[in-house]
């Protein structure tokens, strides 16, 4: 008897199910769209992958696999589509929702699917471990980071994956198997992610860590946005982890249908409710996690001990809070989160310091992508001179740059399209010292920003890259404009870095 499709893929929840023959077309062969290729082959699916552009190490391994693949601008439906006629349809992050391949999907009533459910599906390859949600504007990658080293430091076996960088099915097949798995997701991740049904996720425990305007031009409107992250919170077991001075994740877990017994757990720097992580006269405490939790607190860790780490910028202690709430849903003490907040780092590009020279502090925040990062960033330090621009992705500007001009010493511009930012500054100081980066090559973009920012920062000042967008109008990626900052100030310093802001290796950039 032939099943039909909607049925098998209804019953399809499990590595053991029978998904011998389905007829899956595959959107991209990123790191992502290779992962779900790999994963379906294994399953003993008939897979498709249609990618706009040939990556020819992915393309012989597809080869050997048994996948087939189609390179296509795919501006329009690809024929070899149509005639394969996909039974279901797994979409890479990234992609668009017009896109015509997925509006022909929609319109032929294909199913589907984002790389996420797919995992969640075949989550028990080798055991089923736990799963912890982990998005927000930003802060994701240090909270995924944070609550997997808590984890791990608790003897558990725990991989950091997803938006992060490495795939979650990736994780889920790993032979040795793990206990938890930590899941940074994004917007376009979390758009395919359905809320009800056999697909849908039940996580242990779950956190959306601010919301601000970012990827308005994919998803088309704050709205569209915000419902994405919203389904974080969807089915949680244990703990809705939400930010106290965010509103927005307040009401995201209010409107969540969650398991029965699931608690709303707040963080925040000031001082903790109930059943709340907080600040108290500079300790990091647990109000949530205890029993006698309306009068007392156990205390996490001081501020004072996060400084010497480079970990006590308040938005890198809300980080702290809202992994530490996680890891304490997982049962982790928390004697043990401190003691491995002793050995943690935090990533390359992320409010990292370059240098120390003649009382110039140079700070590479490169991953500040979007203006909510450049706040957040620009708030940690005094007297800035800040090297900001690059493609803004749909948001407005006018209002960081409001904000902020009262701690200033000047603003320097780059990326391609700086009129927005210009303007901007000019309405708002038009007596701050304002320079544009008119360099057309990459190569000399940042000695030039670099140059320009030495000009006029003052013993006491903090040279902040910020950016507040993203970088691919001159740069391959936020890293690679992190690391030619790295090597433009070296180079203008010329060995003259105090010794405790010395460089780290460049190597070091590229784990």
């Amino acid at each position: 008897m032939v099943i039909p499709a909607a049925e098998r893929l209804a019953g399809l929840t499990s590595w053991h199910a029978d998904w011998s023959g389905l007829r899956v077309a595959v959107l991209g062969l990123g790191v992502t769209g290779f992962a779900v290729a790999d994963t379906l082959t294994e399953l003993g699916a008939e897979v498709l992958v249609l990618a706009p552009a040939r990556d020819d190490d992915r393309a012989r391994i597809l080869e050997v696999i048994g996948a087939r693949l189609v390179t296509d601008p795919l501006e329009t439906v690809p024929a070899e589509l149509a005639e394969f006629s996909p039974e279901l349809l797994v979409a890479s992050p990234g992609f668009h929702p017009d896109h015509p391949v997925l509006e022909w999907a929609g319109a032929e009533g294909v199913p589907v699917w984002g790389d996420i459910e797919l995992a969640w599906r075949v989550r028990d390859k080798v055991e089923a471990a736990e799963w912890i949600l982990v998005t927000g504007t930003n802060g994701k990658t240090t909270t995924t980071q944070l609550t997997a080293t808590f984890l791990a430091a608790n003897g558990l076996r725990a991989a950091p994956c997803g938006n992060i960088g490495v795939p979650v099915l990736d994780a889920v097949r790993d032979p040795q198997g793990f206990d938890v798995l930590v899941v940074e997701l994004s917007s376009y991740q979390l758009h395919h992610v359905p809320t009800a049904g056999p697909g849908a996720l039940h996580p242990l425990a779950s956190v959306c860590l601010n919301l601000a305007d970012d990827h308005l031009d994919w998803h088309g409107s704050f709205a569209g946005y915000r419902d994405a992250k919203a389904k974080v919170y969807a089915n949680t077991r244990i703990a809705c982890v939400y930010n106290r001075a965010d509103e927005a994740t307040r009401l995201m877990v209010e409107e969540a249908e969650v398991e029965e017994g699931a608690r709303a757990i707040g963080f925040g720097l000031d001082v903790p409710g109930p059943s709340d992580f907080g600040v108290v006269e500079g300790i990091l405490c647990d109000r949530a996690f205890l029993d006698d939790r309306r009068s007392t607190a156990l205390e996490i860790i001081t501020v004072a001990e996060l400084e010497p780490r480079g970990l006590d910028a308040p938005h890198i202690v809300q980080n702290i809070l809202a992994a530490a709430a996680l890891a304490r849903a997982a049962g982790v003490p928390v004697g043990i989160i401190h003691d491995a907040l002793g050995e943690f780092r935090l990533d390359a590009h992320r409010i990292e310091t370059v240098a120390i020279a003649g009382g110039v502090r140079w700070i590479d925040d490169s991953k500040a992508t979007n203006p909510h990062a450049a706040q957040a960033s620009l708030k940690a330090f005094g007297r800035v001179v800040w090297i900001v621009g690059g493609l803004l992705k749909g948001v407005d500007a006018d209002s960081l740059v409001a904000a902020h001009v009262g701690r200033l010493r000047a603003a320097i511009v780059i990326g391609a399209a700086r009129d927005e930012l210009v303007s901007a500054f000019r309405r708002h100081a038009p007596e701050l010292p304002l320079f544009e980066v008119v360099a057309p090559d990459t190569e000399n973009v940042m000695p030039e920003a670099v140059a320009l920012a030495a000009s006029v920062a003052e013993q006491g000042d903090t040279v902040l890259l910020a950016p507040a967008a993203a970088s691919m109008d001159q740069f391959t990626d936020y890293a690679d404009r992190g690391r030619r900052f790295h090597e433009a100030v070296r180079a203008m310093l010329g060995g003259e870095a105090d010794a405790d802001g010395t460089p780290a290796d460049p190597r070091a950039d590229e784990d």
